[in-house]
């Protein structure tokens, strides 16, 4: 036999073998290759076929993609079912969606059980949510993205996020993901790191998260603690966000810790200076200063004459004047000018005086004076028997009768 004859034989058995393997590719056969090409609406793949494969576009992902380019790259490996196949007009179209979605359903399965945390990545915002391509589509509900509320996910598109698996149902095609799991999880074990690092008495720096009615929620270290209202400033707060904003940064004094309930107190007013601790520089005894009427009482008013500073204008020193009650001449709110008389900053008590800031009306010495004079003795004018000296009245029986007395010697 020729060299030829024997070359020929080879290369018909080579064309044979593969004839045969192209016999028995048929529909609903799983097949690899590489894609080689991209168009807007599907992908090639060299799968070692007399001619190439196509994956429609909807075929690539379990979740909508309007492009190719979307779901694969050239180059990538795949794997895929044989959706149908025609060799006269040269034809096979391929399905990776159908590949990736058999395989997906025990991969998520064993996740689920374990708990493993996977990374996804976000290929659509929908309503109520976002999607991700882990085989199937997977779902995540808004408020199982992040640990905080969120408005607008129109960002979120092609952003990587850590989950776990919520919820699977492969009859009912429904898989549910969580990252706020993810984070809450952690979340937990760094607040506990946290607790137990802290100690009351402690000040650190705090950023505001959440105003509410009764307060504010400050993050010291990744956790919560809470500034109640009476606990924001020395003076009177009305609502917490009269004087805090959200992203604000604060120091804050550590009032209690509670590692089981996981709570932790904080004041933000313990960690500055006390109004009393500056009370005593900032006022002397005889300034005259402006105040606010606090508090009326039977006995005076309560005057606030610097935030958290007040003294006791006792009633009789509102007037000059005599009053029953304080109320005849005050109000609460009402501003007037104090002046101090004592001020204890140990003690946290200082004595005031609006009466002393205004002038005494005009007719007050007088009435006193006509007052002194009333009660003085009466002067006995043209008298010779009555003595005003310093030694006093003096009257003797020779003065008065003298005369009468002398016929009887």
């Amino acid at each position: 036999m020729s060299e030829e004859t024997k070359n020929q034989e080879v290369t018909e058995a080579a064309t044979q073998d593969e004839l045969d393997s192209f016999v028995s590719l048929k529909k609903g056969d799983t097949v690899k290759g590489t894609i080689v090409k991209l168009e807007d609406n599907q992908a090639y793949v060299s799968i070692g076929y007399k001619y190439d494969g196509v994956i429609p576009v909807r075929e690539l992902s379990s979740v909508q993609v309007d492009n190719a380019s979307e779901a694969v790259e050239v180059g990538q490996e795949v794997e895929c079912k044989v959706v149908s196949i025609d060799d006269e007009k040269e034809k096979l179209v391929l399905s990776k969606r159908a590949i990736d979605s058999e395989n997906a359903w025990e991969d998520l399965a064993k996740k689920q059980e374990s708990g493993e945390v996977f990374e996804v990545v976000v290929s659509d915002v929908v309503k109520g949510g976002v999607v991700a391509d882990v085989g199937v589509r997977g779902f995540i509900p808004a408020s199982m993205v992040e640990r905080h509320f969120v408005e607008d996910f129109s960002d979120y598109k092609g952003k990587t996020l850590r989950v776990v698996v919520k919820e699977l149902d492969r009859e009912a095609n429904k898989v549910i993901l969580s990252q706020k799991d993810v984070l809450d999880a952690e979340h937990e074990v760094n607040k506990q790191k946290v607790i137990a690092e802290l100690t009351e008495g402690q000040q650190i720096e705090g950023t505001v998260q959440r105003l509410t009615q009764f307060g504010a929620f400050v993050d010291v270290g990744g956790v919560d603690g809470l500034v109640h209202v009476s606990e924001i400033a020395w003076s009177h707060v009305d609502k917490p966000s009269d004087v805090l904003s959200e992203g604000e940064k604060v120091n804050v004094k550590v009032l209690k810790v509670d590692p089981e309930k996981g709570k932790i107190s904080l004041s933000i007013k313990a960690a500055q200076p006390g109004p009393w601790e500056t009370a005593a520089e900032q006022f002397k005894t005889g300034d005259i200063v402006t105040g606010t009427v606090k508090r009326l009482v039977q006995f005076g008013a309560f005057v606030e004459i610097a935030p958290g500073v007040e003294g006791l204008v006792h009633i009789s020193q509102i007037s000059h004047k005599h009053i029953g009650t304080p109320h005849e001449v005050l109000k609460e709110g009402q501003e007037v000018q104090v002046k101090v008389l004592e001020l204890n900053s140990a003690e946290q008590r200082a004595s005031l005086s609006i009466k002393e800031t205004e002038k005494a009306p005009a007719d007050a010495a007088p009435r006193a004076e006509k007052s002194r004079k009333s009660n003085a003795p009466r002067e006995v004018v043209n008298n010779p028997n009555v003595s005003l000296s310093n030694e006093g009245l003096s009257v003797t029986l020779g003065d008065l009768f003298g005369d009468k007395l002398s016929k009887f010697k």
